[in-house]
């Protein structure tokens, strides 16, 4: 089952495409957009990373990035130097966050996302994506929601 608004993100702790381990409460304080996919390297998943470092100097203005699969941390490695992505793969062999964030598939992850406020909540939830236009869609919520929540205090 996926995440609604205003429900609290779980935090989790796993390792980066660095071999670093990395968690939800580093970034607290921030707005944070953490998307699911199904593999590494493969025609949707790589349309979508691209999309969203094509858009990342904005995005990261804004929000931290986080990309999460259930490669492992040598394969998000490989993807990331591939294609150039300059933000967080985080790798769940466990599938324990995808699990979490309702990503598990059947078969594969599913491609859903979430934008998290600097709160921890979720402030939207992406059932539905397309890899093509997911970051512009993404970006322009981003940009709307930081308007409106720092209006709100």
């Amino acid at each position: 089952m996926s995440l609604e608004k205003n429900q609290d993100a779980p935090d989790f702790e796993a390792l980066d495409q660095e071999g670093k381990k990395r968690s939800l409460k580093e970034f607290k304080g921030k707005w944070v957009f953490v998307y699911f996919y199904p593999m590494d390297d493969t025609p949707g998943c790589t349309k979508e990373a691209c999309s969203i470092r094509d858009e990342f100097s904005e995005i990261r203005k804004h929000a931290v990035v986080i990309g999460v699969s259930s490669d492992t941390v040598k394969s998000h490695q490989k993807f990331a130097n591939k294609y150039q992505l300059p933000f967080l793969l985080i790798s769940d062999p466990d599938k324990k966050v995808i699990s979490d964030y309702g990503a598990k598939g059947l078969l594969f992850t599913k491609r859903i996302s979430y934008l998290i406020n600097p709160q921890g909540k979720i402030a939207r939830a992406y059932l539905k994506v397309d890899p093509k236009t997911h970051a512009t869609e993404v970006l322009a919520d981003l940009l709307a929601l930081v308007k409106n929540f720092c209006a709100s205090f």
